[in-house]
């Protein structure tokens, strides 16, 4: 398996994201890995299918009522709720349970990411000043209690506040209390020698630190702080506003729904007893090689499916990966088969 898989990304360095840090970083687990491994047939086949959808070009503008959660023409104020919600978007499944978080809003029955952001719109409907600083900084227990009333309690809950009055008072003491002021003070760029907005969340946030080390090689997914920067990205670049110029370096955003996405197309196999561990809810610790070759494979999985989608797409139509990334989180994140689950709040 690790042979093959050299061997393929020795020929398919066809993205701009093969220059990614985060990718590089990925392949020593990936020539290693001893619980996940690729099949390159597949995919192969599921590109063929894949590169003949429809997919909607980055900068065209929303269907309008394509948001059920739109609250604001204010595009600061959008990007001030993107990246709160990106802080606390991990954990939406209860580890004993196996229950994922739901809410009824709106007349719909929303689940895992999507019920958190059903539960922000109702606050901020309610006048609640979700969007500051200030108030994340000094949010308790209670108050996300009541944020995110459902059926069942938020997993998570005691994290979450901590994450939030860990970023609430960053902006606080250097940015106003707004997001977009700090994104404003940053290069329009992921990697900037330093400056780039990702280089700049990781290291002015700590709960966006989101590294591993497997046998002595850093391996870097940062899940989250790619995911609030890409959502950024694309809520800004239909108004002409493209958040970073360098789109094609973000890589997949490892989380439970994408690597359970891969594995039910049979892109990636676990062991047998990987996948019992699996099918069971048992833990996998932050950390192990289970949990690090489950993510590394995501990033590298999705990286080669969207090189073999952009292969068989007409000139100029080609895809990024954070498109593929959606593409396979939109038809998983509610289905009733199980992922892994780690407890962590880096996804």
């Amino acid at each position: 398996m690790a042979r093959c898989a050299v061997l393929y990304y020795g020929r398919q360095m066809r993205g701009g994201w093969w220059k990614s840090p985060i990718l590089q970083s990925v392949v020593p687990v990936i020539e290693g890995a001893q619980h996940v491994r690729l099949d390159l047939a597949e995919i192969e086949r599921v590109a063929t299918w894949m590169a003949a959808e429809e997919w909607v070009p980055l900068d065209a503008p929303a269907p309008a009522n394509a948001d059920p959660f739109f609250f604001s023409d204010d595009l600061d104020q959008q990007v001030d709720l993107i990246m709160l919600a990106n802080s606390i978007d991990f954990a939406f499944t209860d580890f004993t349970t196996s229950q994922k978080f739901e809410v009824d809003y709106l007349g719909g029955r929303w689940s895992d990411s999507e019920a958190m952001g059903a539960c922000l719109h109702r606050a901020i409907v309610a006048g609640e000043p979700i969007l500051d600083g200030a108030w994340a900084a000094n949010v308790d227990r209670a108050g996300l209690e009541r944020l995110f009333r459902a059926e069942m309690e938020m997993p998570m809950l005691d994290e979450r506040v901590a994450v939030l009055n860990e970023v609430g008072g960053v902006l606080v003491d250097n940015y106003q209390g707004r997001w977009h002021t700090w994104i404003a003070s940053c290069a329009p760029a992921l990697f900037a020698n330093g400056d780039g907005l990702l280089e700049r969340m990781e290291a002015e946030f700590p709960r966006f630190r989101d590294s591993s080390d497997w046998h002595g090689h850093t391996v870097k997914i940062q899940k989250l702080p790619q995911l609030g920067l890409w959502i950024a990205h694309r809520a800004l670049t239909p108004a002409g506003r493209p958040l970073v110029r360098d789109p094609e370096m973000f890589t997949a955003f490892a989380d439970y729904i994408v690597p359970l996405g891969l594995n039910v197309m049979g892109i990636t196999h676990y062991t047998p007893e990987l996948t019992a561990r699996v099918l069971a809810g048992d833990l996998l610790p932050r950390d192990s090689d289970e949990e690090i070759e489950i993510r590394a494979h995501t990033v590298y999985a999705t990286a080669l499916l969207t090189d073999a989608i952009n292969a068989r797409r007409p000139a100029g139509r080609g895809l990024i990966i954070p498109e593929v990334d959606y593409r396979l989180w939109k038809s998983y994140h509610a289905t009733h088969v199980p992922h892994h689950l780690t407890r962590t709040i880096m996804y």
